[in-house]
């Protein structure tokens, strides 16, 4: 089979053969593979050298017919682990793709192996033709869930997966240290996710979740989540363990506890640290408030305590009678204009004073209590009066403008307000005043727009068995549009109980939780339940769909586009579509066209290499959310085949005089094979013959004693006068190989006496042997300086190797003018 070689735009090379030409013109088109590679360690050098870093990339072009199907490329690593060697970490698939690794070339893991990898592997449950598309599955509207979250689930915490699965992720409140606390849904399938069963426990030590009731941490009454803007998928949660206070990690991606944060630890008297409350971001650091109203703080970036905390306290200490670890902190937390807020409800029953509800202060640019709050202010008329929650209020344009909370004492809440400086401010008109004795308040979700602001809060007890109400601070008045108390009888008969809501800006959907434990969703401009809307966002980034380091790739964005939705179910006219930078600029808002498109072609790859494409739909329908179809949001770019690569280091072994790689697949049309790339290594130092030569004269005149096997005597020149004026000098040649490597297909080279070079003929040379070359010449004149040197290959050098040629060696044939010649 013919075979061509070729230099690719990379400086690597890619070979063809007869068998992979494009198929006959009209015949159907089938997928591909070509192969190429690339030398790393020095790009654009052909043959390789021993311990060269190779890339090795497969281009795949979807062409298989019909709908989305799966798609497997495989990988094996020609010579692995004697030839050439892989290089941990070094696979790379497009996104979307799902890599896996082999060390015996059969059984394929999701964990890299390592340097033990035989054969790697990339997989694609549904690829699409071309393959320059990304694709994310529609969250369906959020039905109550068809399992219970069980227990008493607080606030939940979205979290989209890399796989593009929406997950509602809470922890049971309250809840002592050894028992189960944490739940995830998936509310793209409304199945609890995968790693189950849930619940699950939650621990101190980083690593997997555990099972059963093997926790240590106790989980707080009103606790609130922070997401690590810097670490995606970690959350951090108020934590209680039976010796600190402080910040718990979870890694909602890998399933996985990642720590604890030790911040004060708990006991104390006259007050003790028993429980805390939080926690609130500010200015890249975390804040909570122990029972005994000492803020509490953590970096970040670092996971360190803040210099000098625990801070003094800001607020009046609850439930904070000492021997009570674990009693529960009654109140909430927030932030407004770059200060934090808490209240305390310092009841007669645990705490070390009775009092009624406050407001306290702390300045993180001070750590100190804020100015105009020297003492925390009160928020009820007395101790009988408790609180959960703390909550920002905002003026008419959007801006924080002081701090609330809701008390109540069995009767209607009764809400106070503070000015950020710490002066009286007038309570809005929430209507949380109005929906009845006994009715407990709870942190509201803020949902903020270009042009409304709005809280949301949860509300249940007395009368209520599980509400939200709506209002709006832009307008100063409930919600245009929204029930005064919107009730969900459709879920749990309404007995919702609900604890707190999470906005899914995607979806443009409150996401909810309540006492009851039953996941819900609530329609944000109406109330009602479930919300019938839908959503995705795709971020593409072409340049991540390929790894040969070549230029040239991408041509430019094409559209996004509706897949497996009947568009007579969408109300075109009330969704939307925004397509912004990864950092959240916004670049256009194109329509959504009655076609179900969005066009992408005025975008330029080139000014915003990566985009984010989101949709929000407005659902007249949600019939095409079924088990067997998964709508999707799917956004393409014009350019070539995605690639899949890995890389390997050349051995060592001079024994290696190449490595090669071909690529197997399988899609919708059939099996595939790539071409087959094979690079030559071409011996470095340590892989060649070392050869020497050595020219003497013989110092006697004797034919038999300078001839093969003779005596000699053998110098580098010949004593004066043995040659007379003219005469036969006899000469001896030895070549020597001190390499690593045979030497193949010596000759000897000698201009001023190619009878040595007949003589010597074509040899080859083992390692650590020499040959010896007898010869002589008549001189007509003396003296005579005789040079010699030797052209030689190594074994299993490349073909196309250039020989080599040793040093010369020279000897001289003197006469009574032999002092003024110089030998070497």
């Amino acid at each position: 089979m013919l075979t061509a070689l070729a230099l690719t735009a990379a400086g690597g090379v890619t070979t063809t053969s007869a068998a992979s030409k494009p198929a006959p013109e009209g015949a159907a088109a089938a997928s591909t593979l070509v192969k190429t590679a690339q030398n790393v360690t020095d790009p654009g050098r052909i043959p390789l050298d021993h311990g060269s870093t190779v890339n090795w990339a497969v281009s795949y072009a979807n062409s298989a017919p019909g709908a989305p199907a799966p798609a497997v490329v495989t990988d094996p690593i020609a010579g692995a682990g004697t030839a050439q060697t892989y290089v941990p970490g070094s696979l790379k698939v497009p996104p979307g793709w799902t890599p896996a690794w082999s060390t015996d070339g059969t059984t394929f893991v999701a964990d890299d192996p390592g340097s033990a990898t035989r054969a790697v592997r990339a997989s694609h449950p549904a690829a699409r033709p071309g393959g320059t598309a990304l694709a994310t599955n529609l969250l369906p509207p959020v039905r109550p869930t068809a399992q219970s979250t069980g227990g008493d689930g607080f606030t939940p915490v979205l979290h989209r997966t890399d796989s593009g699965d929406v997950e509602a992720w809470n922890m049971y409140h309250h809840t002592g240290p050894a028992a189960p606390q944490a739940v995830c849904s998936n509310l793209s399938t409304g199945q609890p996710c995968t790693g189950g069963p849930w619940p699950r426990p939650l621990n101190t030590t980083p690593g997997p979740l555990g099972s059963g009731n093997t926790g240590n941490i106790s989980s707080t009454l009103t606790p609130q989540y922070v997401l690590d803007p810097g670490r995606p998928g970690v959350l951090y949660y108020p934590a209680v363990t039976a010796a600190a206070l402080g910040v718990g990690c979870l890694d909602l991606g890998a399933r996985a506890n990642c720590g604890f944060f030790a911040l004060r630890a708990t006991g104390g008297t006259p007050s003790s640290a028993n429980g805390m409350a939080g926690l609130v971001a500010e200015a890249g650091n975390l804040y909570g408030v122990a029972s005994t109203g000492q803020v509490l703080c953590l970096e970040i970036a670092s996971r360190t305590p803040c210099a000098g905390q625990p801070y003094a306290p800001v607020v009046r200490p609850n439930h904070d009678l000492p021997g009570g670890t674990g009693s529960l902190y009654l109140g909430g937390m927030t932030t407004a204009g770059g200060k934090v807020f808490a209240s305390s409800s310092p009841q007669s029953s645990g705490s070390t004073l009775a009092a009624a509800p406050a407001l306290g202060c702390f300045d993180p640019a001070t750590a100190t209590i804020c100015a105009g709050w020297d003492t925390a202010h009160p928020a009820g008329p007395g101790a009988t009066h408790y609180t959960y929650n703390a909550f920002t209020s905002y003026t008419a344009s959007g801006a924080a403008g002081g701090v609330c909370t809701a008390a109540t004492n069995g009767g209607s809440p009764l809400t106070t307000c503070y000015g950020i400086d710490g002066a009286p401010l007038a309570a809005p008109a929430t209507g949380l005043g109005a929906v009845g004795n006994g009715v407990l308040v709870f942190n509201p979700e803020v949902v903020a727009t270009a042009t409304d602001t709005r809280s949301y809060f949860p509300v249940w007890g007395g009368p209520v068995p599980g509400a939200t109400l709506c209002y709006s601070w832009t307008t100063a008045q409930p919600c245009a549009g929204f029930p005064a108390t919107a009730t969900h009888p459709g879920v749990g008969g309404g007995a919702t109980r609900d604890y707190g809501y999470t906005y899914d800006a995607t979806t443009r959907c409150l996401i909810a939780l309540g006492d009851a434990g039953i996941l819900f969703s609530v329609d944000p401009g109406t109330g009602s339940t479930p919300c019938v809307h839908s959503g995705a966002a795709v971020t593409l980034k072409p340049s991540d769909f390929y790894c040969d380091g070549a230029s040239g790739h991408v041509q430019g964005y094409t559209e996004a586009r509706l897949e497996g939705l009947d568009l007579s179910h969408v109300n075109l006219a009330a969704s939307a579509a925004v397509v912004t930078d990864p950092d959240g600029t916004v670049l256009a808002t194109p329509a959504l066209t009655a076609a179900g498109t969005v066009d992408l072609s005025g975008i330029s790859a080139a000014d915003h290499p990566a985009i984010t494409v989101t949709v929000q739909l407005v659902l007249n329908s949600a019939a095409d959310f079924t088990a067997t179809n998964h709508p999707a949001l799917v956004a393409s770019y014009q350019g070539d085949a995605p690639q899949i690569c890995v890389r390997t280091v050349v051995a060592a072994d001079c024994a290696v005089t190449q490595v090669s790689d071909t690529a197997t697949a399988t899609d919708g049309s059939g099996a595939l094979t790539s071409n087959t790339v094979e690079l030559a290594v071409a011996p470095g130092a340590q892989c060649k013959p070392q050869v020497t030569v050595e020219k003497e004269i013989c110092t006697v005149s004797n034919p038999h004693a300078c001839g093969p096997g003779g005596a000699g005597p053998w110098a580098k020149k010949s004593p004066v006068g043995l040659l007379q004026l003219l005469g036969t000098a006899y000469w001896r040649i030895t070549v020597t190989n001190t390499g690593p490597v045979a030497a193949t297909g010596v000759t000897v080279n000698d201009p001023t006496t190619p009878s040595c070079r007949t003589a010597a003929g074509t040899f080859d040379l083992a390692v650590g042997s020499s040959r010896q070359v007898y010869c002589d010449s008549f001189l007509l004149a003396l003296p005579l300086k005789n040079t010699a040197s030797a052209t030689f290959s190594g074994l299993n050098a490349p073909p196309g190797t250039p020989p080599t040629t040793s040093a010369p060696s020279s000897a001289v044939a003197c006469s009574l003018l032999c002092i003024l010649t110089r030998e070497s």
